[in-house]
């Protein structure tokens, strides 16, 4: 019989879902995170403390990251039960991160040290689950934390420093609840919010020059046509309608919006576009694979118009769905119908692109889940820009929570962040992470916004992850050193 610790657990996992979007409701997440707390608090060992902790992530990740059966089963041909099979393994194997700081507090810390120990060993192995085989960082606490007064601390330490104050403040509210130091636990809790609102009030970067008007293109291509040769012409119509129809002096196309290598592409249909952009005076940007030799292509972004070419090759590519890990060819091949799943990476060193007076900092889908690589880029970006093809994912909870990430880079780094892409959502998001305006999901059309560069750093920018991590290390090794001590 499951006891009712794990029960509670499974259950709390699964609420604290209710925070990320579309929903938005981030008490819930943090009620569900003080169920766990507790849990941890009161477990009789740290074999206990690992199985609540493993049953809560499970119930966070059945329900948040559900959407993975819909890309192997809908779009990537995996067979249905081996695609509910393997969601259900892939949230198995990441509850085991949520489940290890749960022992690991149990192990080495003692019960007075919650307020520090479960937050630290938290965000150390959330750490870890967004770099074990190059990450998979998707709701990452902190993320529900961007609608509350912990906000304010994103451009500081970015989206683990607001996990880690979320778990803190969970921990208190267990001690509020409890009656244990209640006025000072309550003390702690309203000072870490009103803290965080006094941060977002600082302005920690300024505009830089006049705002730019800004097309983001949605085209509304249905994934199980996007690669179909019988589509292939109606789609470059579609697009070329779209680019102009727009005034605006920066258009910005989606993810592998030519679905087929560059140098296939009509030469023609590059003048095209080129000319559209150069009568706005500015430039577009365009998603497209790009093969630089037999065997090697990188999913690429080119500019076209006013100002000099350029290219971004995206540099943090997806498992199994962007390259195949070595020896892992035949599930790829033999399950998945995956267009152009084994690109390159792009280089690390890459800089920014100067478009439409602009110097904008490109990242492509699922890239913008990696706070410290969109960091790279900057100071000397002024805008950043985000390129995807999320119609993978369906009607799902994919498309908002991606959207949530995007405020939290827009957070972190004092930008603007506008989003382009196929299906939804095609959005612009100012500098204080809000969303200004988007297109609702499903339609063709264009978003059109008057975007405002900035210059300066953040905190975020000039530190990224490693101080939170690196206090994180330290209280670890602190407490783990204690109990070795004992």
């Amino acid at each position: 019989m499951i006891r009712r610790s794990r029960l509670a657990a499974l259950l709390a996992g699964a609420a604290a879902v209710l925070g990320f979007s579309p929903l938005d409701v981030p008490i819930a997440t943090l009620v569900a995170l003080a169920v766990l707390v507790h849990l941890w608090m009161r477990a009789e060992s740290p074999r206990a403390a690992f199985l609540d902790g493993y049953a809560f992530g499970l119930g966070l990740f059945l329900a948040g990251v559900s959407w993975i059966y819909v890309s192997l089963a809908r779009y990537g041909g995996m067979p249905a039960p081996l695609a509910a099979i393997a969601t259900l393994g892939f949230c198995a194997f990441l509850a085991l991160f949520p489940a290890a700081a749960g022992w690991a507090h149990a192990k080495f810390a003692r019960p007075q040290t919650f307020l520090l120990s479960i937050p630290a060993w938290w965000v150390l192995f959330e750490w870890l689950r967004g770099w074990i085989l190059t990450g998979f960082p998707w709701l990452s606490v902190g993320y529900a934390a961007i609608d509350t007064p912990l906000a304010g601390y994103a451009p500081v330490g970015g989206s683990f420093l607001l996990s880690f104050l979320f778990l803190t403040a969970a921990g208190l509210l267990c001690l509020v609840a409890a009656g244990q130091r209640r006025m000072l636990a309550a003390g702690a809790f309203a000072l870490i919010g009103v803290a965080g609102a006094a941060l977002q009030r600082v302005e920690w970067t300024e505009p830089a020059g006049a705002p730019v008007e800004v097309g983001l293109l949605q085209g509304n291509i249905p994934q199980q046509q996007k690669f179909y040769p019988e589509r292939y012409g109606r789609m470059l119509r579609a697009y070329a309608l779209l680019a102009e129809a727009s005034p605006a002096r920066l258009i910005v196309l989606p993810e592998t919006a030519l679905p087929r290598f560059l140098d296939l592409v009509d030469p023609g249909y590059l003048q095209l576009l080129g000319d559209i952009a150069r009568r706005n005076g500015g430039d577009l940007l365009i998603g497209a694979p790009r093969r630089t030799e037999p065997g090697v292509y990188y999913n690429s972004v080119l500019s076209l118009g006013s100002s000099p070419p350029a290219i971004y090759d995206k540099r943090h590519l997806v498992p199994l769905g962007e390259f195949v890990p070595p020896g892992l060819h035949w599930l790829v091949l033999g399950l998945l119908r995956i267009p152009l799943a084994d690109f390159s990476r792009g280089a690390d060193d890459q800089r920014p692109l100067a478009v439409a007076g602009q110097k904008v900092a490109v990242n492509v889908c699922y890239e913008n889940a990696f706070g410290a690589e969109i960091a790279r880029m900057l100071p000397e970006a002024s805008l950043l820009i985000n390129v995807s093809n999320v119609a993978w994912f369906g009607d799902s909870l994919a498309p908002g929570q991606h959207l949530q990430i995007s405020r939290m880079r827009a957070l972190e780094t004092g930008r603007a962040h506008l989003m382009a892409t196929n299906t939804g959502i095609t959005a612009a998001i100012d500098a204080n992470g809000a969303v200004q305006d988007q297109l609702p999901q499903f339609v063709a059309g264009e978003l059109r916004v008057h975007a405002q560069g900035r210059s300066g750093a953040t905190p975020y920018v000039r530190f990224p992850d490693w101080p939170v991590i690196a206090l994180c290390a330290a209280l670890a090794a602190f407490f783990a050193l204690r109990w070795r001590s004992r």
